[in-house]
């Protein structure tokens, strides 16, 4: 079981950014997934949330209304569209994986599967 995200990239603040998370050895539609970032010495910080059952996705405060979780289910890959970028949202993203509902989405240890992380710069 592999995730990877990818996408990640230097853009200029108000920019915009659309991370991909694909899957090897399992399909993503059957699985709860998160987004989450980190950046240097702070703890990893839950984005979004989008549960295997199609429910409505959930954001954190701090990028909700920005960001847009959507999944498509064919091509195996769950999407994270951020738009209007500031400088604070610099950090290395990931997206996990859990296949048991996760109630408390914002926790990284209710996922069991992470993949290598990409970097989203925003400067100018």
């Amino acid at each position: 079981v592999q995730l990877q995200a990818s996408g990640g990239g230097l853009v200029q603040p108000g920019g915009s950014l659309r991370l991909s998370c694909s899957a090897s050895g399992f399909t993503l539609s059957d699985y709860d997934i998160g987004w989450f970032r980190q950046v240097p010495g702070k703890e990893r910080e839950g984005v979004s949330y989008s549960s295997s059952d199609g429910g409505r996705p959930l954001y954190a405060d701090s990028v909700a209304g920005r960001f847009t979780t959507s999944r498509d289910n064919a091509k195996n890959i769950v999407y994270l569209q951020m738009n209007s970028l500031e400088p604070e949202d610099t950090a290395v993203y990931y997206c996990a994986a859990s296949r048991a509902r996760v109630v408390l989405w914002y926790r990284p240890r209710l996922y069991t599967a992470w993949g290598k992380g990409t970097q989203v710069t925003v400067s100018s």
